[in-house]
């Protein structure tokens, strides 16, 4: 897989310089309604002249464009650089979401409202003097009661992870999308879904061994933090002031005979909400009463459906081996892209299926 490197300016997202001497270090990665972050190097040999503007700290914005499909398929805001005598300057670039992390709510009470209102009011901060944000948050049908005050000192980023993190709640991420038909730079789409991706039950996008994967893992836990069949969510204080929700229970499973396993945690600060904390109970235990499944496929990009035109993050693929030592007699199954991971220079994908029930 070959990609075309951008520098851009942050607020506008235009293109400042094409960046041919820039390669990733790490893995490029993205995940579902989270941040992540890699590091890259610009060759100085190679560097265009107004190389520092377009990957100044805090500043500029780096965008990866797959050349075969003429898709970005990658962003990220370089934070710290470093650079001297070496031949290269190096970086760590944060995808958009990490912005979230740096601006705050404000005072926001909303009563009834659709999810996806409230997720655009919760934005009305970084909308303003920030990214190139464009909102594609459509009616998601489910209304919320939802209050933050500015005193609280809550990031926007923190809030969404807990709004999705309740049960029903909304999913989000946030793409990379050309600007204009003339390809002059980038806008940062925040989509916000009931969930994110489109779910088939056949997809058209096969991942099979043998074929392009080169090798794969299926890894099942029941552990802490993982399995469970009662969950129980605590909010903020201590002794008999902490609110908690209702336990939320496995009540078919257990019945059936599986052991108790239980799961306490607090989902987020300033939560003081009975209601909202049942829900996040709710939401962990139908992550967490059969445990988890989680697929690590690694294939060749080249040979590989593609990201970006063949599937998205979110979406479900199908996974389809005909044989291997763990599954002798071959497996098709159906699981959904959480997260991805990119090593360009040596044509490897490794999209992370999740089984969902």
């Amino acid at each position: 897989m070959i990609l075309t490197w951008y520098g851009c300016d942050l607020r506008t997202g235009g293109i400042i310089e094409e960046l041919p001497s820039l390669t990733p270090q790490g893995a490029l990665t993205r995940r579902l309604g989270t941040s992540t972050s890699t590091s890259v190097a610009l060759a100085m040999a190679g560097a265009p002249t107004d190389w520092e503007a377009a990957t100044a700290p805090g500043r500029s914005l780096l965008v990866a464009v797959d050349t075969e499909i003429d898709r970005p398929i990658w962003a990220g805001i370089p934070l710290p650089r470093e650079g001297g005598s070496a031949p290269e300057v190096t970086f760590s670039a944060a995808t958009p979401e990490a912005y979230l992390d740096r601006r705050y709510t404000g005072t926001r009470i909303m009563v009834q409202q659709d999810q996806a209102t409230v997720v655009t009011a919760l934005m009305t901060e970084p909308l303003t003097q920030g990214p190139p944000f464009v909102m594609d948050a459509p009616p998601t049908g489910v209304l919320m009661d939802y209050q933050v005050q500015d005193s609280d000192d809550r990031t926007v980023l923190s809030v969404l992870e807990e709004i999705s993190g309740a049960e029903g709640g909304p999913e989000w991420t946030i793409d990379v999308e050309w600007a204009d038909a003339a390809r002059t730079g980038f806008v940062l789409p925040v989509r916000v879904r009931p969930t994110i991706g489109v779910q088939a039950a056949a997809p058209e996008a096969v991942f099979d061994f043998p074929g392009c994967i080169t090798s794969y893992s299926l890894a099942e836990s029941y552990e802490a933090g993982k399995g469970a069949t009662v969950v129980l969510a605590r909010g903020d204080g201590e002794g008999a002031a902490r609110l908690s929700s209702a336990p939320a229970v496995a009540t078919a499973l257990e019945a059936a005979g599986q052991p108790r396993y239980e799961y306490r945690f607090t989902p987020g600060a300033g939560l003081t909400d009975p209601d909202q904390l049942t829900a996040h109970a709710a939401k962990a235990l139908g992550l967490m009463q059969t445990g988890s499944a989680v697929w690590t496929v690694q294939a060749a990009a080249a040979a590989a459906p593609r990201l970006g035109r063949d599937w998205s993050l979110g979406d479900t693929v199908q996974v389809s081996i005909t044989h291997s030592p763990r599954h002798p007699v071959g497996a098709e199954v159906v699981a959904r892209a959480w997260s991805w991971e990119l090593e360009p220079g040596t044509d490897v994908l490794r999209p992370i299926l999740v089984e969902e029930d």
